[in-house]
């Protein structure tokens, strides 16, 4: 009888660690800033040559999901799963219901046009998978998901949408 409770009780446990783990890609975070999408796959060849290439192609949509809050994005860190990363270490605002589309390559960032460039000619994201994940600047996660084109990207276009 001993060894039956233990058992049920071990299973019950176990049960419930599997239900409370969430993958890291499936998390949902307390943050107003969320990834709205990503354009991991540049239309084209790539090219990250920085006068004629396509990187500025590439793009994540960060969007501020907060009704009434304001929010800086100076401190953020944007980083993949290789730990490439970009800080905003500019004062760029997002107003509630705003967003900004980080590209990359080189050019002028520009609140009116809600884009900040990385100033960086090289590809962030990988065209087959990747995680992205944003972080505040305390250092807590604001969001994070994983992508991979032959499960993520149904229509095969190169952008997924996260948070519509």
């Amino acid at each position: 009888m001993r060894i039956r409770l233990v058992a049920t009780t071990a299973a019950a446990a176990g049960a419930l660690a599997a239900l409370t783990a969430v993958p890291a890609h499936a998390a949902e975070y307390n943050s107003a800033l969320k990834i709205r999408g990503i354009q991991y796959d540049a239309p084209g060849s790539d090219s990250n040559r920085c006068s004629t290439g396509n990187t500025d192609e590439e793009y994540l949509t960060i969007k501020n999901y907060s009704r009434s809050t304001t929010v800086n994005l100076k401190g953020y860190v944007v980083k993949d799963a290789a730990g490439n990363k970009f800080t905003f270490t500019a004062s760029h605002t997002l107003q509630p219901g705003d967003y900004v589309k980080l590209r990359g390559g080189n050019g002028t960032d520009s609140d009116a046009g809600n884009v900040v460039y990385r100033d960086n000619c090289n590809f962030m994201w990988n065209n087959d998978k990747d995680t992205i994940y944003v972080y505040k600047p305390s250092g807590s996660r604001a969001d994070v998901h994983s992508y991979t084109k032959s499960g993520s990207d149904k229509d095969g276009n190169g952008y997924i949408t996260y948070h519509g």
